[in-house]
């Protein structure tokens, strides 16, 4: 078995709406069938027990070792504590070729997931030895490493369960939530409005006490100090017992609390000096520990923190204690769990020694062993949820806390008795203001209910009924894609919004682009969803992105399929007929919003019967509204975009919208077939986004095929008296709508300048010049500047042989060079002559034949 080609889909792709990892899988003769390898499930399910029944999940009988592979990778996450559910094995026309797809919840542990469940698969299979409990580790502690912690995830899963998508911008916990103009972000427990100064005030422990003092809030006394010498004067200054600890500490690092002599103070200062070279030192004050959440200007959640401590039995010293503790499942290592393991440093046995302790000796029972003066759960504390019992005045405290220092998500860390009481009748003080607090003892405390601080987070951020969504129009299909992108977009812009575009030529921002070459893919598109400039985006979906990482979004609100023929790259990815093809387009479809709308056209019956896949309404277009789809949607009292004579007609039960074709001369008032086809689709999704309908007739007046507009689609230029028509159409559809569109135009003699891609099939290829040898007098054949794997000549040989039946065209050159081609072309042409040339280079091409028309 070799596994091969391995890619990470990162958003909705051809097998499922789920994240997922998909490899190639070449089995031998012999295994693609387990039944012919004797004892080979035995040997595996004693390696890996819990694999799970072995069957086909795709239409195959035979459990081939692709499948067994499949089933492990998943299996193997499921194992270890990854929410995987979905995986399938498809064979390919190839003999022993098999497509495998396993969902992962993250790509790391996916990608280690395969590794792992191939060496399981050979280990089986050669019957040599395979590690279980190492491989589960090593899944769990790299998904422990790489997934969000709990405070972040609390606030991703409250986003999610808002239908607001989100995107990790970095490995740590850097969240971007929303698309666009609508975006905001977080780091960790922190929001995008939160200013640098607020952070920085809340770093500098003294001059807080010195804003929450003006503000009348309680706070200890003290002040920074210059050595220990000092520490200890205004230790004896403030009275004693006092705290010591760095000025700009967090997590209770470098902290020691009732520090009541020389000796003690000394060691404090040693311990806060590991952190920072500022101390401070201030009154102790007496009482329970509190932590104090505010989001925004309300308190969210309290919790009273204890200490890391142990209770004696009478029979184990206070290290076995501790290591009992530390078996609670919910305690781990770092911050993905609700707790932490209690530490047994220098700081654990300091703190015995004040309370007659060693590490070895055994506590009486019922005996409190207190392991550190601290309570941060960062270092063994424990949690007990006291929200419910927070006093008005406790409450407002916090809040005025948190405004005044200007942070919108506050840990607020009070000392008093009780929160049940205003703080000044009991001497309390807020020692504290934390900037991105940890929520882990809000969200999963030790004791009391856990606290919904991810969704107030996300309330603070986003209104009710605000889901940080902008409208995404996605389109696709085989010809007429970058048209359709540009006119939509351009028909959005006329309405006043901000719009993102990719397509074939680039990345345009608001009519700018910011990137170039084939943007058509997922990458790309996020860029866009990423730019705070965008408040609606339109993306040229293309099918190699799809195959190769997914949509880059979840959903979309319109979904457009212009059409789907025999020559887009059949052959290619295993995609290897027309009805895979629809599959894959059809991906789009699957994945509209439930109150989005997918754009299909009705001529096409592979693409009519897509509305069966679509969660959100349709709207079909056709030319011919007595299509039966067109007619029967029509009498349902559904959208429909047809043609009516020399109208453009929107049609909804008994709202209809009429535009002129005049009025839209993309289509030569209607005489080129394909566009009309373009601006119909265009038409149907700008409606599906809520265009008004004096932007949408204005766009459509203001958009014309010229090269700013449509670089490459149906550019028209005046040479000489004779008509030149620039396309970039590539494949056999295109080719025939073209000479559809032309042979409507009056010429004397019909010439055309031609190439080939390379990554077509022969028949494609050929079947180009097959069309055009039927139209065209005049056939200037060229090699393109990349052949796309092919031989040198063998494309330009293939179009030959294409016009070997030739009804209309009597010669035939052929140039090496698109551009000398151009010329060639050019050279011949004479007043009332027409001339198709199929651009290869867009841009160096057009730029060539407009300099050869200025010079006349």
């Amino acid at each position: 078995m070799e596994v091969s080609r391995i890619r990470a889909l990162r958003g909705p792709n051809l097998w499922s709406h789920h994240t997922a990892v998909e490899a190639i899988v070449n089995c031998t003769q012999t295994e693609c069938s387990i039944a012919d390898l004797p004892d080979f499930e035995v040997r595996l399910r004693a390696r890996f027990p819990e694999i799970g029944p072995l069957q086909s999940t795709g239409n195959d009988d035979a459990i081939s070792m692709a499948h067994v592979f499949e089933l492990a990778t998943l299996g193997l996450q499921a194992q270890a504590g990854c929410p995987v559910t979905f995986s399938r094995t498809t064979q390919t026309l190839e003999a022993g070729i098999f497509q495998v797809v396993a969902e992962y919840s993250e790509e790391a542990v996916g990608r280690l997931a395969l590794e792992l469940a191939e060496a399981l698969c050979l280990a089986a299979l050669q019957d040599t030895p395979f590690d279980l409990t190492d491989a589960l580790a090593q899944l769990r502690n790299l998904d422990e490493d790489v997934r969000l912690g709990p405070s972040t995830g609390a606030i991703v899963q409250a986003a999610v369960a808002r239908n607001i998508p989100y995107r990790r911008l970095t490995n740590g916990s850097l969240v971007l939530f929303g698309w666009g103009s609508r975006q905001r972000k977080i780091q960790a427990a922190e929001m995008d409005g939160t200013s640098a100064i607020a952070e920085a005030i809340a770093q500098d422990k003294e001059l807080t006490k010195k804003l929450l003092d003006a503000a009348g809030v309680p706070v200890p006394l003290g002040r920074t100090v210059l050595d220990m010498d000092d520490a200890w004067a205004v230790a004896c200054e403030i009275g004693l017992p006092v705290v010591v600890k760095p000025k700009d500490g967090n997590q209770g690092k470098g902290v020691t609390v009732n520090v009541t002599t020389r000796e003690q103070l000394n060691a404090g200062y040693l311990a806060a000096l590991e952190f920072r070279d500022d101390i401070l030192v201030e009154r102790y004050l007496p009482g329970n520990d509190f932590r104090l959440l505010v989001v925004g200007n309300k308190l969210i959640a309290a919790a009273r923190r204890d200490p890391p401590q142990v209770v004696g039995d009478g029979t184990h010293s206070v290290r076995e204690l501790v290591e009992q503790v530390n078996k609670d499942p919910r305690r781990g290592t770092g911050h993905a769990t609700s707790l932490t393991k209690i530490r047994f440093d220098d700081i654990a046995l300091a703190s015995l020694a004040k309370q007659g302790y060693v590490a070895d000796s055994v506590p009486p029972k019922g005996k409190r062993v207190i392991l550190r003066n601290n309570a941060n759960l960062s270092t063994g504390g424990a949690a007990t949820d006291v929200t419910e019992d927070v006093h008005p005045e406790v409450a407002a405290s916090a809040v005025a806390a948190a405004q005044m220092i200007g942070l919108d998500i506050c840990g607020v860390d009070l000392v008093c008795d009780s929160v049940l009481k205003p703080i000044e009748e009991q001497n309390g003080g807020i020692v504290e203001v934390n900037a991105a607090p940890g929520l882990r003892m809000h969200l999963s405390p030790s004791f009391g209910k856990g606290r919904p601080v991810g969704e107030a987070i996300i309330s603070a951020m986003f209104a009710d009924g605000d889901d940080g969504r902008i409208p995404i129009v996605a389109v696709t299909g085989t010809n007429g894609k970058t048209t359709t992108v540009r006119l939509i977009a351009h028909l959005l812009t006329a309405s006043g919004l901000r719009t993102g575009m990719t397509n074939t030529d680039g990345v345009y921002i608001e009519g700018r682009r910011i990137d170039s070459g084939d943007c058509s893919g997922p990458r790309s598109a996020r860029n866009v969803l990423l730019h705070p400039d965008v408040d609606a985006a339109v993306f040229e979906t293309a099918r190699g992105g799809v195959l190769r990482e997914g949509l880059a979004f979840d959903r979309c609100q319109v979904a457009v399929i212009t059409n789907i023929g025999s020559g887009d790259h059949l052959g290619l990815n295993y995609i290897t007929t027309v009805e895979d093809l629809a599959v894959l387009k059809r991906v789009i479809i699957q994945n509209v919003a439930d109150d989005g709308v997918a754009v299909l056209n009705a001529a096409d019956p592979i693409i009519a019967g897509m509305a069966n896949n679509c969660t959100g309404t349709v709207t079909f277009f056709a030319a011919d509204v007595q299509h039966p789809v067109m007619a029967k949607h029509l009498a349902q009292g559904r959208r429909v975009v047809y043609v009516d004579g020399d109208t453009l007609v929107a049609a909804e039960g008994k709202t209809i919208h009429k535009i002129a074709l005049s009025e839209i001369p993309i289509t030569r008032n209607g005489t080129i077939g394909f566009q009309l086809e373009n601006v119909m689709a265009s038409v149907a999704a700008a409606w599906g986004v809520g265009i008004d309908w004096d932007a949408i007739r204005q766009g459509l007046k203001s958009f014309a095929s010229e090269s700013d507009n449509a670089p490459g689609r149906f550019n028209l230029f005046n040479y000489r008296g004779a008509t030149l028509i620039a396309d970039y159409g590539h494949n056999p559809d295109a080719i025939l709508a073209l000479v559809q569109a032309v042979e409507s135009m009056p010429a004397k003699r019909r010439s055309v300048v031609i190439s080939g891609a390379g990554d077509r099939r022969d028949q494609d290829i050929r079947q180009q010049t097959e069309i055009l040898g039927n139209a065209f007098d005049e056939v200037v054949l060229y090699q393109d500047q990349c052949q796309r794997g092919r031989a040198d000549g063998e494309v330009v040989a293939l179009l030959r042989t294409g016009l070997a039946n030739a009804t209309r065209t009597k010669v035939v050159k052929e140039i090496n060079g698109e551009f000398l081609a151009i010329d060639t072309a050019l050279a011949n042409l004479s007043e009332g002559d027409l001339c198709l040339i199929l651009i290869d280079q867009v841009e160096e091409a057009l730029a060539h034949i407009a300099k050869r028309i200025a010079e006349g």
